[in-house]
C-alpha cells in the first residue's frame, strides 16, 4: 500500500498553490485509492465488476476529495496516513456517485469518455455503482491503524453523507421527472448543499480533521469551510458546463441543458425572465435539444437576463467569505494556506 507521506514529500517542487498542489499529486492519490478496490475470487467477477471499476476510476480527474481530506489532517496536525482509508472511502462514495448519476440523467459522456453503462451495459453499471458504494464504510472499517472509537465517528460522517447527498439527487431527478420549473435560488442552494457539498467539500474535511486529532471547533471550521466552498464548486461546474472555455471543445459541453437541470443560472433567469423569454427557455430545457446553435441561443438569452454574472457574483462572494473566516480559525500552515488557495482556485476557474 503507497505511503501518502512519501508520496507529498515526492514532488520535486513543492507546490504553492491548491491547483498545483491536484497537478502534483493527483495521479500518485489516484493510484492510492485504487489500491483499496478489492480483487474478485473468480475471474469473471474481475471481467464484469471490478477490472471495469478500477478502469473507470482510473479516470479519476483531480482527486481534490481525497486530497483536501489529507490537507486538514495536516491542517490539525495528524499524521496524514491515518487519513488514508477514509480518503480513499469518500472517493469511491464519488465514483458510485458518478456511474449512478449518469444512469439517472441518461448521460453520454464521462470526463470525455463514455459512461460506464454504455460501454458495461445498465446491469452491470448499477452494479459496480452498488459495490462502490459498500467500499465506503468497509474501508475504514477494515483500518487497522484507526482506533474502534475513531472508525465509528468517521463511519457516523460517512453515513449521514450518504444520506445528505441522496436527498439532494431525489431534488435534482424528482424537479426534472415532474417539470418543475418553480424552482427558487433558495431551493436549489438546499438540493445542491445536500447533492455536493457535504461530500464534496465539508465532510472530506471534517473527517481529515477528526483523524488529524482536531479541536471541535477546528473541525466544524473545516467543515463549515467544506460546505460554502463545496456549494461554490458546484455552482462553478454549473458555470463551466455553459460558458468554460475548456468545457467548449468537450462533446458533452452544455449538456446540463440538454438535460434540463435546475441550474442556479436557469433558475435564476426562470425567475427573472420577461413571459416570453421564460417561455422560450422552458421549451427549450424541455426538448433534450442537443443543436449547439440552439443551446448558444439559451446561454445567450441567461446570460442577457445577468444570470450568468449573478452566479459568478454569488460564487465569488461565497468563497471570499469562507475563506476569511478559515484563517480566524484554523493556525497558519501550509497546508491550511493549500486550502486557503482552494478557494482562489474556484473563483479563478469561474472567470
Amino acid at each position: 500500500m503507497k505511503n501518502i507521506n512519501e508520496i507529498l514529500a515526492s514532488a520535486q517542487d513543492t507546490p504553492h498553490t491548491f491547483e498545483e498542489y491536484l497537478d502534483c499529486y493527483a495521479d500518485q492519490v489516484g493510484g492510492l485509492v485504487n489500491e483499496y478496490i478489492p480483487r474478485g475470487s473468480h475471474g469473471d467477477m474481475d471481467r464484469y465488476l471490478y477490472d471495469p471499476l478500477v478502469a473507470y476510476s482510473q479516470n479519476g480527474g483531480k482527486r481534490h476529495r481525497p486530497l483536501i481530506c489529507f490537507a486538514a489532517c495536516l491542517a490539525v496536525g495528524g499524521d496524514a496516513q491515518l487519513a488514508s482509508s477514509a480518503a480513499a472511502a469518500i472517493e469511491h462514495f464519488h465514483t458510485a456517485a458518478l456511474i449512478h448519476d449518469d444512469i439517472a440523467d441518461e448521460a453520454e459522456l464521462r470526463r470525455g469518455e463514455p459512461c460506464l453503462h454504455l460501454t458495461e451495459g445498465l446491469g452491470l453499471a448499477i452494479n459496480m455503482g452498488d459495490l462502490a458504494l459498500t467500499l465506503v464504510n468497509g474501508t475504514v472499517m477494515n483500518d487497522p491503524n484507526l482506533s474502534d472509537g475513531v472508525k465509528v465517528r468517521v463511519v457516523s460522517e460517512l453515513i449521514a453523507m450518504t444520506r445528505r447527498t441522496v436527498e439532494g439527487q431525489a431534488l435534482d431527478i424528482g424537479w426534472a421527472r415532474d417539470g418543475r420549473y418553480d424552482i427558487t435560488p433558495e431551493d436549489y442552494l438546499v438540493m445542491a448543499t445536500h447533492k455536493t457539498a457535504h461530500y464534496s467539500g465539508a465532510v472530506p474535511l471534517a473527517i481529515g480533521a477528526i483523524i488529524g486529532g482536531g479541536s471541535e471547533s477546528q473541525v466544524e471550521a473545516l467543515r463549515n469551510y467544506g460546505l460554502d466552498t463545496g456549494l461554490a464548486f458546484q455552482i462553478q461546474d454549473d458555470l463551466l458546463n455553459l460558458v468554460g472555455t475548456e468545457e467548449s471543445t468537450k462533446k458533452d459541453f452544455r449538456s446540463d441543458i440538454t438535460e434540463g437541470k435546475r441550474t442556479l443560472v436557469v433558475v435564476h433567469a426562470l425567475q427573472n425572465a420577461e413571459p416570453a423569454e421564460r417561455d422560450h427557455l422552458i421549451e427549450i430545457l424541455s426538448s433534450k435539444e442537443k443543436d449547439p446553435a440552439v443551446l448558444a441561443e439559451a446561454v445567450e438569452l441567461m446570460e442577457r437576463i445577468g444570470s450568468v454574472d449573478y452566479v459568478r457574483n454569488y460564487a465569488e462572494n461565497l468563497t471570499s467569505i469562507a475563506k476569511n473566516r478559515l484563517i480566524d480559525m484554523i493556525e497558519p500552515s501550509m497546508s491550511r494556506d493549500m486550502l486557503v488557495s482552494m478557494a482562489d482556485w474556484f473563483v479563478s476557474r469561474l472567470k
